[in-house]
């Protein structure tokens, strides 16, 4: 599936590597993979009734009301409306499913399925010599100019999607490269696609598809399709894009021949994720997805509502008038009507500023009360990445010790069991329980074993008491040497004492570990320098030199097409829900939960807000393994997460995992570091040990998910180059299965080949799945066919209001929303 949403990352200008882009797959179009399903469990059959299914308030469309706006919280301005540009994101892709035509799209199991709006049918007609595929398009789909949708627009795409002509600047062309011809058929509405070599994933190709006007030139490709569309064919119309405030409009298309949309406009509003609780309070959204805190306060406040509290009755309970008692009320109004004038004018601005803010909130709560939380599972899971490039972890006993002393389960339950979502961790790297390619292969690495990590490092040379130095010799870091000619003369005495042992610290770059080869394949990770292929920034596209990465000497271009879409939204977004073990219910709640500032409660084993290299580990925690070393050098790994307000339950997850290698021996010195640099800078750069982030399922995972395993390879200058192997750990055999997959058309075949691979991506330990990523989504309570849509796409033209079924229940429902106001209870 393609959204990430993942990173789930036009004609870039061409770098020295860029050759690469061939295989990489855009990873975040909103049209083929725009949200999640959830989990069976290990033992059930992949085509078992999904645990988690979608929660989008399904509803017949003649009970939805003709008319109305939406209003649709996305996270950024469209950088791009061009899907196929570096710099596209989700926004990018949700504007891209109301406009653009979806040949497939995906269902609630993430399975592709034919689009009846503008295919007719679709299939291989023939296998020998080449493969076909014959597609007889729906009669009446054209574009919003009127021209038919044919041969000429599936031309176009594959010509600049190819990567034969260097002048488009595309982000992936992965299959468009084995497209041999495009030919009219019978008629206009078919059209004959001829493959060099066969290719599994047809289905994946031309969606979405492009006008030829976009897709015919590189400067329409490049430049035209940024800012506009020269036609359409969708659902909705795009009427404008609001330069200042970001806010995207679509209209509903007088030339769709579909069924006609439900709702007249859709606008589509840029709100950071901090601050979509109070775009929601202030009644400005209607649909937005939003994190755990927010989630719990509107809970609360249906809570008072069914109750029959209304919002000021809220305020006294458990909001800003909660800690008003009977007797500071008297002593305030005592004070605020005394005859210490200074007094009591201080007394009654604080009283007013006081009543504002019961006002303030008691009208956020009846607000919020409209709302409603839905929630499943996204199709992405969070993973734990090892970067095996070099250190510690370029041992592969090491990252298997890493992977043996993580107990998944207890942190898969810890993000989504106060949710109520199931908590099974995912068992493949390339599909998601319910898919058919899912098969739980992690008993190729194995599950938690304390004893077997600890093994498995004293195997590999790391044993306790490995970090002493020999009598006579100073212990240290780079740092504290630095600091000798600071020292005063009681510091110069203490030096000249024998030294004691000493564990060197964190910042000491520990000895590569001796490398164990794979024996399937002889391949080894490489510790040369790096490239990595990818966008510029937005607005320049032209080549950027390579660098120096921070700290690291790696050489490194911008980071991969398909980190630069999601990059930071992928780590940030994904875990912007707390961990803490209540439940999530409409009927739990604390003043805290309702939105009343916390307490910042430091990380333990953080050495700072922005620890920098350098600093020295924290102290193991009571009942961690003694610490383990390797001729005189510490075991320690550089956990890196993210800092930010929308990033809590990540580092909640990280503390949990620091816990974990503590009690094996391994230390770790967590650095956080600014939401936005996160991935470009310490991620995509490779300047990490240990990372958090998130990857999607695919309905396509030969295709869509090669470019993230696939071995890094060495450049002619003897730099490593990446796709978005951002854990630099791969075989030549995995990549071999991927390539086998691909091609055959043997469905079943298909199949295997990926679990093979994925059982292989296991026993490498590059990477450790920890939990499918949770979704929660405010949504006004009358609208339906909207929310939680699992690996569903939406299906736009039926997202609207609730129709009254008939005036009685029209005035239920007023006499409900003003019993929430009044406080009157109400069914």
């Amino acid at each position: 599936m393609s959204q990430i949403g993942a990173p789930h990352g036009g004609t870039c200008p061409k770098s020295p590597r860029s050759r690469t882009l061939r295989t990489v797959a855009t990873l975040t179009s909103a049209v083929l993979a725009v949200t999640a399903l959830a989990g069976c469990s290990a033992d059930d059959d992949a085509d078992a009734a999904p645990v988690a299914v979608q929660d989008n308030a399904p509803t017949p469309r003649d009970l939805v009301a003709d008319g109305g706006t939406l209003r649709w919280a996305v996270d950024a301005a469209p950088t791009t409306l061009n899907a196929f540009q570096a710099d596209a994101d989700a926004t990018t892709s949700r504007i891209a499913g109301a406009l653009l035509p979806a040949l497939y799209t995906l269902d609630q199991r993430g399975r592709p399925q034919r689009n009846p709006d503008y295919l007719e049918s679709a299939q291989v007609v023939e296998t020998e010599p080449k493969q076909v595929v014959l597609y007889k398009l729906n009669q009446q789909a054209v574009w919003s100019d009127g021209r038919e949708i044919g041969a000429p627009d599936f031309v176009a795409q594959w010509r600049a999607l190819s990567g034969r002509d260097t002048a488009y600047w595309t982000a992936r062309n992965s299959g468009y490269e084995r497209i041999e011809k495009i030919e009219r058929g019978k008629n206009d509405l078919e059209v004959r696609v001829t493959f060099s070599k066969p290719y599994a994933d047809w289905q994946s190709l031309f969606t979405p598809l492009y006008p030829k006007q976009v897709m015919g030139s590189p400067d329409s490709f490049n430049d035209g399709a940024r800012t506009t569309l020269k036609a359409t064919a969708g659902p909705f119309l795009l009427k404008s894009v609001d330069a200042k405030s970001g806010d995207v409009t679509l209209i509903r298309s007088p030339r769709w021949w579909g069924q006609a949309a439900k709702l007249d406009t859709v606008v589509l509003k840029p709100v950071p994720r901090a601050d979509r609780a109070d775009a929601l309070a202030a009644g400005t959204l209607d649909l937005a997805e939003i994190d755990r805190s927010t989630a719990e306060r509107i809970s609360l406040a249906l809570k008072d509502a069914r109750a029959g509290r209304n919002g000021a009755q809220a305020a006294l309970a458990h909001g800003p008038g909660s800690s008003i008692t009977p007797s500071k009320a008297l002593k305030s109004w005592a004070l605020a009507h005394g005859s210490d004038e200074e007094k009591a004018e201080e007394v009654r601005a604080a009283r007013k500023k006081n009543q504002e803010a019961i006002a303030r909130y008691a009208s956020a709560q009846d607000t919020l009360a409209t709302y409603v939380v839905r929630k499943s599972l996204e199709p992405a899971y969070t993973q734990l990445s090892l970067n095996g490039e070099s250190g510690p972890l370029s041992d592969e006993r090491v990252r298997r010790a890493v992977a043996r002393a993580i107990d998944r389960q207890e942190l898969a339950e810890s993000v989504l069991k106060p949710l109520g979502l199931p908590a099974k961790p995912p068992g493949s790297h390339l599909a998601l329980a319910g898919q058919a390619a899912y098969k739980d292969s992690s008993d190729a690495l194995g599950g938690q074993d304390t004893q077997e990590a600890r093994a498995l490092l004293a195997d590999a040379g790391w044993v306790p008491g490995g970090a002493e130095q020999p009598a006579g010799t100073k212990a240290g870091s780079e740092a504290e040497k630095k600091e000798g000619t600071e020292k005063g003369a009681s510091e110069k005495k203490e030096a000249e004492k024998p030294a004691k042992s000493t564990a060197t610290p964190a910042a000491t770059a520990p000895a590569d570990a001796k490398k164990k080869s794979d024996e399937a394949s002889g391949d080894a990770p490489s510790d040369e320098g790096l490239y990595i292929v990818g966008d510029d920034k937005p607005g320049d596209r032209r080549a950027v030199p390579a660098q120096a990465a921070p700290g690291t000497g790696t050489r490194v271009l911008t980071p991969a097409p398909a980190a630069a879409l999601q990059g930071a939204a992928l780590q940030a977004r994904a875990e912007a829900l707390d961990t803490r073990p209540e439940a999530l219910e409409a009927g739990t709640g604390s003043a805290a939960r309702a939105g009343a500032p916390q307490a910042v409660k430091p990380d333990r084993g953080a050495a700072g807000a922005y620890a920098p290299r350098g600093t020295a580990a924290p102290a193991a925690v009571p009942g961690a393994q003694q610490a383990l070393g390797k001729d005189g050098k510490a075991l320690s790994l550089r956990f890196v997460l993210p800092s930010g307000p929308g990033s809590e339950s990540l580092r909640t997850v990280g503390d949990r995992i620091v816990r974990m290698l503590d009690a094996v021996g391994i230390r770790t010195e967590v650095t956080k570091v600014p939401d936005e640099s996160f991935f470009k800078d310490h991620i995509a750069s490779g300047d990490y040990d240990l990372a958090l982030y998130s990857w999607p399922a695919s309905a396509f995972p030969a295709t869509d998910a090669r470019p993230i395993f696939a071995k890094p390879e060495p450049a002619s200058d003897g730099s490593l180059m990446v796709e978005q192997n951002y854990s630099r750990v791969g075989t030549d055999r995995i990549d071999q299965l991927f390539d086998q997959a691909a091609g055959t058309l043997d469905e079943e075949e298909a199949l295997e080949l990926v679990r093979q691979a994925d059982a292989r991506i296991w026993a490498a330990a590059g990477s450790i799945p920890l939990y499918q990523r949770p979704q929660l989504v405010a949504a006004r309570a009358d609208l339906v066919n909207a929310g939680a849509w699992g690996f569903a796409a939406p299906r736009y033209q039926d997202i609207g209001f609730e129709k009254d079924a008939s005036p009685k229940k029209a005035d239920k429902k007023a006499d409900k929303r003003t019993g929430e106001k009044t406080g009157e209870k109400t069914d």
